[in-house]
């Protein structure tokens, strides 16, 4: 097993490779370099938008972006000829032959309190649609957010124990090395699987040291009545999130099926009418595969959306309930990535 040293170089080496990647197709895109790559536009997820702050540890950097580069980026897509989609009226887009450019279609999962705060102003402004995930275990306070507690917690101990699956393992989080290494280690645990009993686990051991789980989610997550307020915006659409947040993979088809169709009908009691839209939890291929894309037709939604990276092409036609997204990523705020990710040509290398 690699110690803290070694997965914190790790950390650094890989956001280094990635943002010379992005300088490298910033360049190529600049340069005309395949213009066919872009396709017909891209799906864009984020998750917190507010204002930058300082967090010495701060393990989910990534999930956060300023308002300022949401203007910023939606400013650059419109300059490179995109127009705004909303995301229901995506597969009328793609059917269409004669658009005038590729989309820009706006995600944001979770139902973020900011999401309403500080980017609802910014679409806007520009007049684009958006489309919010909302889970209903969140919106209820029943459910935690993982992360979120695991960050708050790790982030006051000096010993961090926990089961990751073969009987409890005590690792020092004393330096912020270890505090990565210790919140690193956990987030692979819930990776690929089943993942209720290991939320239960950390929850208790938030509650033990006197930090309150829902009460996390109860400072950062929307409410019925301001979910139901911001449905009334002519641009916001609520799409479903599940229930819980599971990763769907690791269910039950039964219990899959169960926390799509309720929180499809937990969207409806906020909304008025049964959501169109449905964003898979995690949603990459660890977290929902062909048997949660098939449930998401059968269960009557329009199109659901994945985390799978990529760009939107005709053929997706075909595939809507498998819809790829592109991440705008706290570590790399700048316009010109935005501009490298939406030319396609990260995905097309691959």
């Amino acid at each position: 097993m690699y110690g803290p040293s070694t997965i914190a170089a790790r950390r650094i080496f890989k956001r280094a490779i990635i943002q010379g990647g992005l300088e490298a197709v910033s360049l190529m895109s600049k340069a005309g370099i395949m213009p066919g790559a872009r396709g017909m536009g891209a799906i864009f997820t984020l998750h917190h938008v507010r204002p930058a702050t300082t967090k010495e540890f701060d393990p989910t950097a990534h999930l956060t972006i300023t308002p300022e580069f949401l203007d910023a980026s939606i400013t650059k897509l419109k300059a490179d000829g995109h127009i705004p989609v909303a995301l229901e009226d995506l597969p009328e887009f793609l059917a269409n032959p004669n658009q005038a450019g590729p989309a820009m279609v706006f995600t944001l999962d979770d139902g973020y309190r900011d999401n309403d705060m500080h980017a609802r102003p910014v679409f806007e402004k520009h007049g684009v649609p958006y489309t919010v995930f909302i889970s209903g275990g969140f919106v209820d306070r029943t459910h935690s957010i993982w992360w979120e507690t695991a960050e708050q917690l790790i982030n006051q101990v000096d010993e961090f124990t926990f089961d990751y699956g073969r009987g409890d393992v005590s690792l020092p989080t004393r330096t912020l090395v270890e505090k990565y290494a210790a919140f690193d280690r956990l987030h692979k645990t819930f990776t690929c699987a089943e993942q209720e009993s290991i939320a239960s686990e950390l929850d208790a051991k938030a509650r033990a040291a006197g930090i309150c789980p829902t009460g996390i989610v109860d400072r950062e997550v929307m409410d019925e009545n301001e979910l139901r307020q911001l449905a009334t915006r002519p641009l916001a659409r609520l799409g479903a999130h599940t229930i819980g947040h599971l990763n769907l993979a690791h269910l039950t088809s039964e219990q899959m099926r169960s926390e799509i169709i309720r929180s499809s009908e937990r969207v409806a009691e906020i909304t008025g009418e049964m959501p169109r839209t449905l964003a898979y939890p995690y949603g990459d291929r660890c977290a929902a595969g062909p048997r949660e894309y098939q449930a998401a037709e059968e269960l009557g939604f329009k199109l659901a959306v994945t985390t799978n990276p990529g760009v939107l092409h005709r053929k997706d036609l075909r595939r809507q309930f498998a819809l790829h997204r592109i991440s705008l990523n706290g570590y790399y705020q700048k316009r010109r990535y935005v501009g490298a990710l939406a030319s396609g040509i990260p995905f097309a290398l691959i």
